[in-house]
């Protein structure tokens, strides 16, 4: 289509006289244009291939147990030397990597709960406590004592 157009443009240019030249430029420019779509055509065909080599996102509700370790580990020494603003935002990454986990949801209210942020601490404690379940009644009998003595001390 572009080669018609541009016999045309070169046609109508050597009937236009004066306005061959306008024509003329008019056909380098759309040749420079189309250069230009084949190049960006490419840039994106390299840029799925590219995209393609990386693995898709783990599904909505999956747990990255290796991301959730080591922020967890970091969260708790940065807990243990006081730094309680810190450990929230590596306990927040590891509640991230694995949604809905009782041990995350226990550590991210902790950390409130040291912040001095007790409505932000029930509400974790309380998610602690359902995602715990019946599966791990160690963790959900701390979330238990923590929400009984947050809710009776004000």
């Amino acid at each position: 289509m572009l080669v018609r157009l541009l016999s045309f443009l070169l046609v109508a240019g050597s009937l236009g006289g004066c306005l061959g030249a306008e024509i003329e430029a008019t056909a380098h420019q759309l040749q420079a244009q189309q250069a230009e779509l084949d190049r960006l055509k490419e840039e994106i065909a390299a840029i799925r291939q590219t995209q393609a080599a990386y693995p898709s996102a783990a599904p909505v509700g999956s747990c990255d147990t290796e991301v959730m370790r080591k922020a967890t580990r970091r969260g708790g020494e940065a807990f243990a030397g006081g730094e309680f603003r810190r450990a929230l935002g590596y306990y927040e990454d590891a509640l991230t990597a694995c949604p809905r986990n009782a041990e995350a949801e226990l550590n991210v209210a902790r950390a409130h709960e040291a912040l001095g942020e007790r409505q932000a601490a029930i509400g974790h404690y309380a998610n602690a406590e359902s995602a715990a379940g019946a599966s791990d009644a160690s963790t959900a009998k701390q979330a238990r004592d923590a929400l009984e003595r947050l809710r009776t001390t004000k």
